[in-house]
């Protein structure tokens, strides 16, 4: 029996750039997987803060239908009182009287409906948080007030933080090495082998090194029949490295064409709840006044159900269009690359 222990050492010279064309691919790959973990790490932010922003709207509109329950009770209250005494000339006709039960009927529907979504809103936040969905941690907060509109003219190079921007463009750097790489291959490779070790007779003399043996030798190894695969796999290199410049391409205009709508939608909905909140207080102001006429008798029930309405529709529209601009926002935060900040108000 023989008995050893070796040791095998092999180094290939580097000559053409071959090997350091396979690390820095390799390392290319690994810069794009850190850049995908950005990403991901940036979408899981979004939307937590997005279903955040649902829970707030929900506990926005919660409060709304139930000023709007309090308010149409009253005016049930009193044109059923004038029913009652059938006071038709003071607005106490039947007709009337069912349109503001009805009303009281969708306000308390409504009611219904917003609990419901925040229950669903609330459940959402905790399981992106990793929680069970229990809702135990239910709050009252409402929505938060959205920072200072971004500034006009924001610069291209913004779009550079963006990672998936990065990863793709890490991508097609790491296919352009391994094109190169896939090139080399066809050129002669040299390299050296080295071997020590010990052989012996007895099991108990193999870690002896009066017993060791070793060797060096060196080689070229120039490949000249290989079917064609060389030119193969470089051809598909070649189009692999075509494949990753168009998704790099891809890349870059998404960014833009995001953050163009991003700022677009930005500037239209600024206009929408500047405007929807003016109607909101004057729908107000004319709920107000009609409660006062119909007390009066200088209206009738039609005109003071009809601003009620007016008023809870006008207030349940302006916190829907805040929340869908916090979304915008950070669809424009996303857009940036996740690392654009704005003082808040």
């Amino acid at each position: 029996d023989i008995f050893g222990a070796s040791l095998d050492i092999t180094w290939e010279l580097d000559v053409w750039g071959r090997l350091r064309a396979d690390q820095s691919a390799a390392l290319g790959d690994l810069q794009a997987q850190g850049f995908d973990y950005q990403a991901a790490r940036a979408s899981l932010a979004a939307q937590i803060a997005k279903a955040w922003f649902a829970l707030g709207e929900s506990n926005e509109q919660i409060l709304l239908a139930r000023a709007a329950i309090v308010v149409r009770e009253k005016v049930a209250l009193s044109i059923r009182e004038r029913f009652a005494e059938a006071l038709v000339e003071e607005g106490g006709l039947a007709s009337q009287l069912r349109l503001a039960e009805s009303d009281l009927a969708t306000s308390r529907a409504s009611l219904a409906r917003w609990q419901a979504d925040r229950e669903r809103a609330l459940r959402q936040v905790e399981l992106l948080v990793g929680r069970h969905p229990s809702g135990s941690s239910l709050t009252t907060q409402g929505l938060p007030n959205a920072p200072t509109p971004p500034p006009a003219g924001l610069p291209s190079e913004l779009l550079l933080r963006r990672p998936d921007i990065l990863a793709a463009e890490r991508r097609y750097a790491a296919a352009g090495m391994r094109r190169k790489a896939a090139s080399l291959a066809k050129y002669p490779s040299f390299s050296l082998t080295g071997s020590r070790g010990t052989l012996t007779e007895n099991l108990h003399e193999v870690l002896s090194s009066q017993f060791g043996i070793w060797s060096l030798a060196g080689g070229v190894v120039q490949p000249i029949l290989s079917g064609g695969r060389l030119r193969e796999e470089e051809r598909i290199a070649g189009h692999d490295e075509t494949i990753a410049l168009g998704q790099l391409q891809r890349a870059v205009l998404r960014g833009m064409g995001e953050v163009e709508q991003a700022l677009i939608a930005e500037e239209y909905f600024g206009k929408r709840e500047a405007m929807v909140a003016d109607s909101a207080r004057l729908a107000g102001e004319a709920a107000e006044a009609a409660i006062q006429d119909f007390a009066d008798g200088a209206v009738d029930a039609l005109t003071m159900l009809s601003a009620q309405d007016r008023k809870v529709q006008t207030a349940f529209q302006l916190a829907e269009l805040r929340r869908l601009r916090l979304d915008n926002r950070v669809n424009l935060h996303l857009a940036l690359g996740g690392d654009f900040q704005l003082r808040g108000k």
